[in-house]
Order: structure tokens, then C-alpha cells, then sequence
């Protein structure tokens, strides 16, 4: 039985051979394994919400695998990825990896450099998927704020004090406080600290 919360390596490969064998190295590992025969394929039946990481040949039919990772980043979808080839291009490789790709493998495929590569990957899936959920649940906080609150909060992470923040707002230093106090228990924090590090986690201040 396979270790479904590993989670799951697709294969994408028009040759047979080369699905076959990742598909036998991986499940021997306990791997989690879904193969496709071409990239179209791959795009129609894949779950952008899922723990997952691809290896994908360069060179296919149709689609090749420069495309696909082309087409994953306009989806915005930063699955962790690597490349099979044959074919030791490495310019190719480069402009690959800037755009996100892990690395490449060549074959014939060694074990324990594609386990490594799939741990890595998968790991990194992982930590993707956790960022995602802790924004998105910051974001569901934020939403709990009135327009004013908005602004207070933006004023606050940006260091500044009432008093400036009452003048900022032609408002006085006790609705800023209170208003200050609403946000504090809306967002379930209690120091200015906590609240630095939900702003920081949604892009309202930078470092």
C-alpha cells in the first residue's frame, strides 16, 4: 500500500519504457505514482490542490516540457518540477531552473539521486501548501475588519503612534485606541508583535 500522505509524483513521458521504470523505482519506495503519456493529458486530469511534484520529459510530441512548465506558471500553479533528458542542454537547464524547475535527471535514472529529488520536492510542496493555507486564513481575518480598521492597522504596522495616527485620520486618540482594540480581538492577537507578523504574512509591510 502506498503512502498516500507522501504524496503523489506525476510522470509525464510519451516513452513507455521510462514511465514504466520511474513508476517501479518510485512505488518501490513507497510513492505515491500517476504516469501520463503526454502533457495534454497530464493538464486535464491533475489536482493543482494536491501534495504533488512532477517529472516530465524535455523532448515530447504536441506539448514538450518546456511548454508544460510554461503553462503551469500561467495557471499559476508552482508545483514542484524536474526534468528527464537525454540530452545535457544546459541553457536550457538554466532558463528552466529560473523559472522554478528543482533540477535534471538524465538516464539512466539512479535511485537514490530520484528519491533525494522527489523528497526535496515533495517536501517543498509541503511547505507551498502551508504558506497558502496560513495566508489564505489571514486573509479571511483581515476580512473581518471595518474599512477604518483597515486603515488603523496599516498605520500601526507602519510604526506609527496614536497620536499620529489620530492626526492621519482627523480622528480622535480614544477611537484610535478602541479601534485599535477591536483589531487586536477581531484578529486574536495580543501584542503589537503578533499583529507585525500577520501583516508581514500578508504583504502589508516589507522587509
Amino acid at each position: 500500500m502506498k503512502t498516500a500522505n507522501k504524496g503523489t509524483v506525476y510522470v509525464v513521458d510519451d516513452d513507455e519504457a521510462v514511465r514504466d521504470s520511474l513508476q517501479w523505482l518510485l512505488e518501490g519506495n513507497d510513492y505515491r505514482v500517476r504516469c501520463f503519456e503526454s502533457a495534454e493529458g497530464f493538464l486535464t486530469r491533475f489536482d493543482p490542490r494536491e501534495i504533488a511534484c512532477l517529472i516530465v520529459d524535455v523532448r515530447m510530441p504536441g506539448m514538450n516540457g518546456l511548454e508544460l512548465q510554461d503553462e503551469l506558471l500561467r495557471r499559476g500553479c508552482t508545483m514542484p518540477l524536474v526534468f528527464i533528458t537525454g540530452h545535457g542542454d544546459v541553457p536550457m537547464a538554466v532558463d528552466t531552473m529560473k523559472k522554478g524547475a528543482i533540477d535534471f535527471i538524465e538516464k539512466p535514472f539512479n535511485e537514490v539521486v530520484l528519491r533525494d529529488l522527489v523528497d526535496r520536492m515533495l517536501q517543498k510542496a509541503r511547505l507551498d501548501a502551508e504558506q497558502q493555507q496560513a495566508q489564505a486564513s489571514r486573509g479571511a481575518l483581515l476580512g473581518r475588519l471595518t474599512a477604518r480598521e483597515s486603515q488603523v492597522l496599516e498605520r500601526i504596522v507602519a510604526g506609527r503612534l496614536n497620536k499620529q495616527i489620530a492626526d492621519d485620520l482627523n480622528i480622535s486618540i480614544k477611537t484610535v485606541e478602541a479601534h485599535r482594540a477591536n483589531i487586536m480581538e477581531k484578529l486574536s492577537v495580543s501584542t503589537v508583535a503578533d499583529l507585525l507578523k500577520i501583516a508581514l504574512g500578508l504583504s502589508l509591510i516589507h522587509i
